[in-house]
């Protein structure tokens, strides 16, 4: 996601529904040729020496200054920066104007698991014609996949991404002789020896969260989802899910996980006094601690994300956005333009450099960005360890074209597992059927 917190905002279960027959808006048919043919990098200059006005639709806080750079660069271009709402908010005011054929922003900031729905629904623009299909090498494998929405086509540009790592309170594993576990069975021993040292402690918290629980799943070699155009398949009793809800089940059954909600007052107290002792999660971490739990300066550090066998260095998502164009805008070249000095050329720096974990290559193994240390976690040098991750990610993961309302409705299913006799697999169980019925009922062949 962004340097902002990363939990989505969830909608209820109606919202952002999504059919086969949903269309771009009706000023769709007064694009310009950027769509129709294939733009050269003299036709996008052409764009910006010319001049225009484009609308963006963003929440990011580090675009503000790309926007105002952009401006300067190229004084004919004005930008035009709305912030209409964090996730699920925007998308809802974006699927409203879509429907309404008006006010629809040529840029739309989209988080990955949201991109095939706004994809599949033609509400987006597919990239590949304005020159984006050159830049599978300029990305990191994961936000590169992640943008292809499940299709051929780029739908998007990368913005950020959301390697995962374990973040971790060193003076209480220090305290307590725990050593950060380089296997989920050694993690699971720690958070057993800890909790049984201090009852207050905890090892993590978790009390049921979609964008994790598919992360670690991803992790572990699942692939729950296919996609194939309207062809949808959902099915949680793959191997890696159940690798993950084998080990992950022990924690709950166990009662050793912290029953504390992320992103709330006691969750950030928690990571304050060490009473939540770490955890694993997205790149765009840091910056959450440092603004969020000012006391835990200099006592948190970064370890590689725990593995389901030794040696492996496998890793996943966990969060992450991107940019992209609306299929009503009218102005896509100077839109492709904007896109690519946000993401690829002098914006991207100036996104990493105000915060942002980059979702480039050229960023990412700069030995600036590696060599950079990081005062609140004791002067470590963790984008080693977050660009290593990056690296790492395993390909192939899919995300569904209705993942936005499935999302909606994971605490009523598999959260029922933290609060309940029900099991994590069963939970699953639950969620997928619940998927596949919702699929179902907007057209999709579900498998």
């Amino acid at each position: 996601m962004t340097i902002i917190r990363r939990h989505a905002i969830l909608l209820g279960a109606a919202a952002l529904s999504v059919t086969l027959t949903a269309t771009a808006c009706s000023s769709s048919d007064k694009q310009d040729s950027g769509a129709a043919k294939p733009a050269s990098d003299a036709d996008v200059q052409a764009a910006l020496d010319a001049g225009g006005e484009i609308t963006v639709w963003a929440w990011e806080p580090t675009l503000k200054k790309v926007v105002s750079d952009f401006e300067a660069k190229y004084p004919k271009v004005k930008v035009k920066l709305v912030n209409a709402g964090t996730g699920n908010e925007q998308y809802t005011a974006l699927q409203n104007a879509v429907k309404a054929g008006s006010g629809i922003p040529d840029i739309a900031h989209v988080e990955y698991y949201a991109l095939p729905q706004f994809a599949l629904a033609k509400s987006l623009t597919d990239l590949s014609a304005l020159g984006a299909d050159k830049l599978n090498s300029t990305f990191t494998p994961g936000p590169w996949n992640a943008v292809h929405a499940g299709g051929s086509g780029v739908y998007g540009l990368p913005m950020d991404s959301g390697p995962m790592a374990l973040f971790y309170n060193k003076e209480v594993f220090d305290k307590h002789k725990i050593k950060a576990p380089a296997t989920w069975e050694e993690y699971i021993a720690a958070a057993k020896k800890l909790h049984a040292a201090d009852p207050k402690a905890y090892l993590t918290n978790d009390t049921g969260d979609a964008g994790f629980t598919t992360s670690m799943i991803w992790q572990a070699g699942g692939k729950p989802y296919t996609v194939n155009g309207t062809e949808v398949g959902v099915n949680f009793d793959d191997a890696g899910t159940k690798q993950f809800t084998t080990a992950w089940q022990k924690l709950i059954s166990d009662k050793l996980l912290a029953p504390v909600n992320s992103w709330s007052d006691a969750w950030y107290k928690g990571l304050g006094d060490g009473t939540i002792a770490s955890l694993v999660t997205g790149a765009w971490m840091p910056a959450s601690l440092e603004s969020g739990v000012k006391a835990g300066a200099g006592k948190w550090r970064v370890a590689p994300m725990p593995q389901w066998k030794s040696g492996q260095e496998a890793s996943a998502e966990n969060g992450g956005s991107s940019l992209a164009i609306t299929q009503a805008s009218t102005n896509k070249k100077l839109a492709y333009a904007f896109l690519k000095y946000a993401t690829v050329d002098e914006g991207a720096q100036s996104r990493v450099d105000a915060g942002a974990f980059p979702a480039t290559t050229k960023q990412l193994n700069s030995p600036d960005f590696q060599n950079k240390k990081a005062p609140y976690f004791g002067g470590q040098q963790i984008n080693q360890v977050l660009a290593k991750s990056a690296g790492n990610v395993l390909i192939g993961w899919s995300y569904l074209p209705f993942q936005v309302y499935a999302n909606s409705i994971f605490n009523d299913t598999v959260g029922k597992a933290y609060v309940s006799g029900t099991t994590l697999q069963d939970g699953l169980k639950s969620w997928q059927d619940a998927s596949t019925k919702y699929g179902q009922e907007q057209g999709f062949t579900v498998k």
